[in-house]
């Protein structure tokens, strides 16, 4: 199977981010996925670039969340979702939701 670029969110607010074959393969026990999608660094614009959806668990349901939980390794990049749908700006995640470090 070929692995990809992948990401999900869980209920408890955990961004996680994998190489993987599905995106339930990010799952660890008890967790609760309220959406995914795919994922590329751009480096260039020190940001995180989160798009598409995941086909088992939907887009993300950013709504649902109080705070986004992020692995530190990440910390000082942006996060933003693309819809790339045409009706939807893009989410500047950093920007809508409390960030907190782990």
């Amino acid at each position: 199977m070929i692995q990809s670029n992948k990401f999900i969110i869980t209920m408890d607010g955990y961004l996680r981010l994998g190489m993987v074959n599905q995106h339930k393969h990010l799952l660890k026990p008890g967790d609760q996925c309220v959406g995914g999608g795919y994922y590329v660094f751009d480096f260039v614009t020190n940001r995180i670039v989160l798009d598409r959806e995941s086909y088992d668990f939907g887009r993300p349901k950013w709504h649902l969340l109080d705070v986004l939980k992020v692995p530190s390794t990440y910390r000082g990049l942006q996060i933003i979702y693309k819809y790339d749908d045409g009706f939807h700006d893009d989410f500047i995640v950093s920007e809508e939701l409390p960030i907190e470090y782990y």
